[in-house]
């Protein structure tokens, strides 16, 4: 039987990519430094998969595997394509503007970054014209899949596939993207003919979209990709992942020529036995069994009475696996000496998972009793997770069963609110704001850590904050800012920060998962039911409003957001837990409008990210998920007014459900996709205030005054411009502060002449 993952997390356990990554684009350190702990990490990780049959290459990247593949296959934008340097230069161009020692007048335009289907991390958008041209340039995973052979490994390459590929990318000048496979697909080939070269047996190549909904001309572009990629040396192994086939894609898949496929059989559970019964004669079928998305530790038990029958049915055409890359999930537990022993025995990171693959196949291969100490251990966790006191709060469930019928509804509807709070607030046309974070600088970190330490008193711990907010403040003032936030140098993440402060949750030292390039972030574990005990935020907005004159805006991270940016628990439908969060949400809400806080923003920047990948799904998740925040956000008076932000998502197509939030504001990515939101408004009328982002965090490039007049001259073409904001696409937690002063002052200006100007 064969075992093997989709891929592993690429960081290092301990941040090593991150690290190395910023002190190269910093140029503290050289270029070969930056590789040689590339090629560190590799090995590391191969080792780690040694008791599998095989290990993944191609799943590390210095940045996005999808911006891997359009330099593999030479589509590399015309702006980046010219410019001086060598490949890696190029490349972290399109990833982030700028490459080590670029100068200002060198940077470009940096990649559209959205959300890889349902995760939260995110890729550089591939992009398409009718000027692009593809030629293969293979050497970086040649050498990889080299450097593995090397040391003594058995190499499974992992690829996009094409389809995939193609789907993902965004086409201008009204480009047919789909015209675009025939000439990527005898790239692909040669690609394949190269690995067969080097005696590799098997290649992953992986088109998630047949998770999605398929249309005939998707489906036709997967049944002729495979038609011509059959016969190159190489056996195929096409792997689906994150939701079930569903019937017609099954059966697509099940008719493509290749010698295996993989599917994801936690997330489409449900499918398996029938589709084994369906499998052809003589293909191979690899079972992602581990859960790729979620720390909790498998049952090993259910899991061999479901794969035993399976596996007396196929016997060597079996293959056990991840359900998807373990890029999704941190690297060690083992490193969680501070978590208690009961939650930390319910567990498993990437490591672990590896484990349990491995395990797994030995039950099946030399029977269960080889194993048996193993899988008490498995047994004993699961039991004591199940009987744990920790996981249910009666007081929680109670209240959950006496929501009142208006408690998500306004008083007033919008317009009559917005009058209240216009007149409250008197704030100019255009008014300008951020969206909430600023520079987390080493000494706002180190305060925070020698507090956790115990080496400060509280006394001077708040001081120091004090005095963060203070010099936040006082910068917002002098720019002309007209709603201020207070920067959060307290918070070390938007849901790290709230889920420290709740019943329910639980939190690791080193569980860091990539969210983009260098960004790590660290998912707190949602393990029981949510309650707030005490106010999380109250103290610091007040202080922070008390040295202003200006409107202070109370920050939130809201329910959904850390619903999807949480390990969650998978005892319970998530929809439930989600209105726990709202509950904690709305206490904290409330408190701020009585402390006198007049607007209060609730992020939900990962909104989107939750939406089921099937169409026939998104309205049970949708109602769900906005009814949570209205729950959260609606108990405010007429004359309090709410914010919310989103990022990073293609919202159009659920603009209708963002509607439905009643935010009085709404703060929205725009930028970076070249203001691609204002589409939804064709067809549609966006009732409320609205700011869509005029210059994108993401990069370091400064936006021009001009830029900025010309992104909102365009969004008032959509939007009455009374209703429309001036702002970032996000926080500025990662940016330094000279981009912040620059940045923020020519919006600010470009704000003055706006008002100025005779815009409809």
């Amino acid at each position: 039987m064969k075992t093997h993952c989709l891929g592993f997390p690429r960081i290092g356990e301990n941040r090593e990519l991150k690290r190395a990554l910023e002190s190269y684009w910093s140029g503290e350190s050289p270029l070969g430094d930056l590789l040689a702990g590339g090629e560190a990490l590799r090995l590391r990780h191969w080792e780690d998969q040694k008791a599998l049959s095989m290990v993944s290459v191609g799943d590390f990247s210095f940045y996005d595997q999808v911006l891997d593949l359009s330099f593999t296959l030479g589509n590399v934008p015309a702006r980046a394509a010219g410019t001086e340097g060598d490949r890696l230069d190029r490349y972290f161009r399109v990833a982030r503007g700028q490459s080590a020692g670029d100068t200002d007048a060198e940077r470009i335009l940096a990649g559209e970054m959205t959300k890889w289907f349902d995760t939260n991390y995110h890729y550089i958008v591939p992009e398409f014209s009718a000027a692009t041209r593809f030629s293969l340039h293979p050497a970086p995973l040649l050498a990889q899949i080299d450097e593995a052979i090397a040391a003594g490994f058995t190499v499974k390459p992992t690829l996009i596939g094409p389809v995939t590929y193609l789907w993902l990318g965004k086409a201008g000048g009204g480009l047919d993207k789909t015209t675009l496979l025939g000439e990527i697909l005898p790239l692909y080939a040669e690609l394949l003919e190269q690995f067969t070269a080097r005696n590799i047996e098997w290649a992953q190549i992986d088109e998630p979209i047949l998770s999605t909904d398929l249309d005939d001309a998707w489906g036709g572009m997967i049944r002729r990709s495979y038609d011509f990629l059959q016969g190159r040396g190489v056996k195929l192994m096409v792997a689906s992942y994150f939701a079930e086939l569903g019937d017609a894609n099954a059966e697509l898949a099940f008719s493509l020529p290749v010698e295996a496929l993989h599917l994801d059989a936690v997330r489409g559970a449900a499918e398996i036995p029938a589709l084994v019964e369906r499998l052809p004669a003589g293909r191979e079928l690899s079972l992602g069994v581990i859960d790729g998305r979620n720390i909790w530790k498998a049952d090993l038990g259910a899991l061999l009475n479901m794969l035993a029958p399976i596996h007396s049915r196929l016997g060597e055409r079996l293959w056990l696996a991840s359900s998807c890359s373990l890029l999704h999930v941190p690297v060690d537990l083992e490193r969680e000496t501070d978590l208690d022993a009961e939650l930390k025995s319910w567990l498993a990171f990437a490591r672990q998972k590896l484990g349990e693959i491995d395990l797994l196949a030995r039950a099946l291969n030399e029977g269960q009793d080889a194993v048996s100490a193993e899988l008490e251990d498995n047994r004993r966790a699961l039991e004591s997770r199940r009987q744990s006191r920790r996981v249910i709060n009666p007081a929680v469930r109670s209240r959950l069963e006496n929501i009142g019928p208006d408690w998500d509804q306004r008083k007033l509807p919008y317009p009559d609110r917005a009058r209240i709070q216009r007149e409250r607030f008197d704030l100019p046309a255009f008014p300008t704001t951020t969206i909430g974070s600023f520079p987390q600088t080493p000494e706002i970190r180190a305060v925070r850590r020698r507090f956790r330490r115990a080496e400060i008193t509280e006394d001077e711990y708040l001081a120091a904050m004090r005095r963060e907010i203070d010099k936040v403040v006082a910068f917002q003032e002098s720019a002309g800012l007209d709603v201020l936030v207070h920067g959060e140098p307290e918070r070390n993440d938007m849901v790290e920060y709230f889920g420290e402060q709740l019943e329910g949750f639980a939190f690791s030292r080193f569980g860091w998962v990539q969210s983009y390039g260098s960004r790590c972030v660290k998912p707190p574990i949602l393990f029981g039911d949510v309650a707030r005990p005490a106010a999380m935020t109250v103290d610091w907005i007040r202080y922070a409003q008390s040295v202003t004159d200006k409107p202070m805006k109370g920050m939130l991270t809201g329910p959904v957001t850390i619903l999807n940016w949480s390990f969650v628990r998978d005892d319970q439908p998530r929809s439930l837990t989600c209105r726990q969060l709202a509950l904690a949400i709305r206490d904290e809400v409330l408190d701020l409008e009585q402390a006198g806080i007049a607007i209060i923003q609730i992020d939900e920047a990962a909104l989107r990210e939750g939406l089921p990948l099937r169409r026939g799904q998104w309205q049970a998740y949708l109602d769900w998920a906005i009814g949570a925040f209205r729950l959260a956000a609606n108990g405010v008076g007429n004359a309090t007014q709410i914010h919310t932000h989103m990022c990073y998502s293609e919202f159009n197509d659920i603009m209708a459900a963002i509607i439905d939030m009643d935010a009085d504001v709404i703060t929205i990515e725009a930028s970076r996709s070249g203001m691609e939101l204002l589409g939804a408004f064709d067809d549609l009328t966006y009732p409320n205030e609205i700011g869509p982002g005029v210059y994108d965090i993401h990069s370091p490039n400064v936006p021009a005054v001009e830029a900025i007049i010309e992104r909102v001259s365009e969004s008032a073409a959509k939007i009455p411009k009374e209703r429309l904001w001036i702002n970032p696409d996000c926080g500025l937690k990662t940016r330094r502060w000279p981009e912040i002063d620059a940045s923020l002052k020519n919006m600010v200006t470009a704000a003055a002449r706006l008002r100025e100007m005779d815009i409809s």
